[in-house]
């Protein structure tokens, strides 16, 4: 692949030491389909103009970018928005599945929970940025309701330690992805 042949005919501290400007980016796979989010990184080579140049680039692929300060940054990004779909994905197959259970069928199973998922993230997006997320949920969560028995359950299984234990996965093979790639 055209990374392992770079890498095999250039030497990093070479192109370093050249002054060879290096952006590292990493989208998601929802820019398949004009949603994607994505972050960067420019060494201290790369020039404002190489910058402009960068996001006219990445404007095309994601819906949402940012510049990171530090190239550790990325493996950041990685955690939350270069593996984050997979995390949706996984949290709607199994609404899909539960709701097939419950006797949906699965076309409208899927639907549901796909739109359930791009309503609420739609509802982040727009919200102020003074409104914390943890504010939309208790919104839609009534004491003693049923979206409060879900929530507690889920609580109790601990999803939300789960996320964020898997997000640390995630980043930590980042690492050590990038250890092993700077090693080739």
């Amino acid at each position: 692949d055209f990374a392992r042949w770079i890498r095999t005919n250039t030497d990093s501290t070479e192109c370093a030491s050249a002054g060879v400007p290096i952006v590292r980016l990493m989208p998601n796979t929802p820019a398949l389909c004009g949603e994607g989010a994505a972050g960067m990184f420019a060494d201290s080579d790369v020039s404002p103009k190489q910058r402009a140049q960068t996001e006219y680039v990445v404007r095309n692929i994601a819906k949402e970018y940012f510049w990171v300060a530090t190239e550790s940054g990325v493996d950041d990004v990685c955690a939350v928005s270069g593996s984050g779909p997979a995390y949706f994905f996984l949290v709607i197959e199994a609404m899909e599945q539960k709701a097939v259970e419950m006797g949906l069928e699965r076309r409208v199973a899927r639907r549901l929970a796909a739109q359930t998922a791009l309503g609420a993230a739609k509802m982040v997006l727009e919200a102020p940025e003074d409104v914390e997320v943890a504010t939309l949920r208790k919104n839609v969560t009534s004491p003693n309701g049923t979206t409060h028995a879900a929530i507690q359950q889920m609580i109790k299984d601990s999803v939300p330690e789960g996320v964020a234990t898997g997000m640390q996965a995630c980043r930590e093979r980042c690492v050590s992805l990038s250890e092993e790639f700077g090693n080739l």
